[in-house]
């Protein structure tokens, strides 16, 4: 068990401002986030550390650690022919989650889409996949894991997170879990520095990563988006615009509610079912099983 002063050298590294900062080593990192997950450390320094690391900023040697320390607390559930979707946790504000509609132009196709979620974290306040998949029927296909089963010491975090109200490192490391032990790996992200994060972190933990520029930082394409693709060791992008296909849909400028987002999905209008089997198309094409994303939109029209 580490005490307060055994874990004060530890905060001092992103506490004590920009001339004293440094990032840690991976072996330092590895020791507090274990510290972190077995609740060794009192939620004040958890709090002042987690600020003070996102407002140092994170190496990727600090990210790897975490992300290796994490593995050994999570809960595995490996899922044949399954795909992993890396969505944020803080949620969507303005748009609903095509996934649960796109999931059932899938299910002839041999494929098993693995989500996970929970509580709200900070900082957006959106709607959350937890939510979502908590409240609408999911096809045979699609399988959702709550955090709060396959990795209860990070889901007991939300509290301390909610109460800090800010964006942490967290959000970074917690979008792919790898708890279906899934070949592939689709996840979104917003920014490009975010983009060549991922690679670094994710590349070697699937056989095939995805990162699409989608929604609000989600792997969902509801825009001309760019897509990165990393598999061999090779790097491709490739460019996906919705107009292209004759669809004209209107994202919403305005925030919108749970009750909103779940009945966009219930009763969906014709473009955002058009949406839709352009993302599941776009899924057929990323996992090898057609040759376009083209032929794939024509093969669920």
């Amino acid at each position: 068990m580490m005490t307060t002063e055994e874990f004060l050298p530890y905060l001092k590294t992103v506490g004590t401002g920009p001339k004293r900062n440094r990032d840690l080593t991976k072996d330092e990192m590895k020791i507090v986030m274990r510290a972190f997950l077995k609740k060794e450390v009192v939620p004040e320094q958890a709090a002042a550390f987690l600020l003070g690391w996102r407002v140092k900023g994170e190496s990727l040697d600090e990210f790897a650690a975490s992300i290796e320390v994490f593995d050994e607390f999570i809960q595995q559930e490996p899922l044949e022919n399954s795909i992993e979707f890396g969505y944020p946790y803080d949620g969507k504000v303005k748009n609903p989650y095509l996934i649960t509609l796109a999931a059932q132009y899938l299910q002839k196709f041999d494929l098993n889409l693995s989500l996970h979620g929970d509580l709200l974290q900070p900082a957006k306040g959106g709607t959350t996949l937890k939510e979502v998949c908590d409240n609408t029927p999911l096809p045979n296909n699609t399988h959702y894991y709550d955090r709060a089963t396959y990795f209860p010491k990070l889901h007991e975090f939300s509290d301390i997170r909610a109460k800090l109200g800010l964006r942490s490192s967290f959000n970074t490391i917690e979008k792919l879990l790898n708890i279906t032990q899934s070949d592939t790996a689709i996840i979104g992200a917003f920014h490009k520095p975010f983009v060549e994060k991922y690679i670094t972190l994710f590349k070697d933990r699937y056989k095939k990563l995805v990162i699409i520029k989608g929604n609000e930082g989600t792997p969902e394409i509801f825009s001309k988006c760019a897509i990165t693709i990393v598999e061999n060791g090779e790097i491709e992008e490739i460019k996906v615009d919705p107009k292209d296909f004759g669809i004209m849909y209107s994202k919403s400028a305005e925030r919108i509610s749970l009750e909103t987002s779940l009945e966009l999905v219930k009763n969906p209008s014709d473009e955002l079912l058009k949406l839709a089997r352009l993302n599941a198309a776009v899924i057929l094409f990323l996992t090898g099983k057609v040759g376009s994303i083209e032929k794939g939109f024509e093969l669920i029209n």
